[in-house]
């Protein structure tokens, strides 16, 4: 069918999904996007996924409210000899994890790869199209409900031009990166993103602003309050705010309290989730305060150390501009900190990403850097 200038076919059942992937089942790229919903949710909900396999111009509209079976798109997924195309791919890999519990790999994060060549650092989707192909592409549907049905026309036509144009970018960008001895580079920071969507990521308490001045006992306090809200969110499906905000779980963790009437002097805490969770969280509070104590969160950087990591950023800029490409694909703004701790002698993990093509050309010039201004 064709809604505006792309073709797109809608897939509404098992075998529609299974004949498509058969019929491509030689292609060698395939680019891939979501549209989902997540107001009111913890989890994202899948309303529609849509796929342009490279050397086509048509869009297959694959419908998650119609379809029982994935396991064709789980399979084509794990393929590997299939590279997957997406822009900017942290929330689609959200989407994937939770859905499907089936990555795609390899990843071509077309985002990072114009980063790469040098195009911009967080180009969004529509820049880039209009940047690498002159084309235009409207907003349009941007605001949909997307898991309403039946989908209009336009929401459709809509949902095809955000996979139609990658194609042909991605195999101009295939050549570039080759010749740029780039290539690698993109897949393996595509693989990075692919693990740390199936990690758990960092200690939920680590998230909450000013933890740092908790004590030990405050911190496992805090702990237990982020784990449980988590597991409730999670069952509940709603966001975690909605359960406790973090200003509450932070007030709750500093005050101690240890009986109803302390959680009634905590000054945020909404009426309703007293009277509903307070004694579960006076639970939570003291059965798991038992075991082993968290390690005290870093202060603060003292005013050498931002001076170091001012340093470090310079440094890293001016290895950016001789590489001519955005500096802020190098690293995320975090690790330059992380540095400066290292380099001060403190215990902490190395993040996977330092490893690979990173890890002589970037990461070893930096931290021996942060070491000598540390000295």
């Amino acid at each position: 069918m064709n809604g505006s200038s792309f073709d797109w076919q809608l897939s509404e059942t098992d075998d529609a999904l299974q004949q498509l992937l058969v019929q491509h089942a030689q292609c060698e790229a395939v680019v891939v996007d979501t549209e989902f919903m997540r107001r009111d949710t913890f989890f994202p909900r899948a309303a529609l996924i849509q796929l342009c396999f490279v050397g086509s111009n048509t869009a297959w509209l694959l419908d998650p409210l119609r379809i029982a079976d994935f396991t064709p798109l789980k399979k084509l997924f794990a393929d590997t000899a299939v590279v997957k195309i997406i822009h900017s791919p942290s929330e689609d890999l959200e989407v994937f994890q939770h859905f499907l519990g089936t990555l795609p790999e390899p990843l071509f994060d077309t985002q990072r790869a114009a980063a790469f060549l040098n195009l911009g650092f967080g180009l969004g989707y529509r820049a880039l199209v209009e940047q690498m192909s002159g084309l235009e592409i409207p907003k349009g549907e941007t605001r949909s409900n997307w898991l309403a049905r039946p989908l209009s026309e336009a929401q459709l036509a809509y949902a095809a031009q955000d996979v139609i144009p990658l194609a042909p970018i991605y195999s101009e960008m295939m050549r570039q990166l080759q010749r740029s001895g780039r290539l690698e580079w993109l897949l393996e920071d595509g693989a990075q993103a692919v693990a740390a969507a199936r990690g758990e990521g960092a200690p939920a308490y680590h998230r909450i602003k000013s933890a740092w001045k908790l004590n030990r006992l405050q911190l496992a306090a805090l702990a237990a309050l982020c784990d449980w809200r988590e597991q409730r969110a999670r069952q509940l499906d709603k966001p975690r705010n909605w359960i406790l905000q973090d200003k509450v779980c932070l007030q709750i963790a500093e005050q101690g309290p240890r009986n109803l009437d302390d959680l009634l002097r905590i000054q945020d805490l909404p009426a309703a989730t007293l009277r509903k969770q307070g004694e579960r969280l006076l639970e939570v509070l003291s059965s798991d305060l038992q075991g082993e104590r968290p390690a005290p969160l870093p202060r603060p950087l003292s005013a050498a150390q931002r001076e170091t990591l001012k340093a470090l950023k310079q440094a890293a800029r001016e290895l950016a501009a001789n590489w001519e490409l955005a500096a802020e694909v190098l690293l995320p703004a975090k690790d330059y900190e992380l540095m400066v701790r290292l380099g001060a002698g403190e215990e902490l993990s190395r993040p996977a990403h330092w490893d690979g093509w990173r890890a002589q050309r970037l990461i070893e010039p930096l931290l021996q850097l942060s070491t000598q201004r540390a000295q």
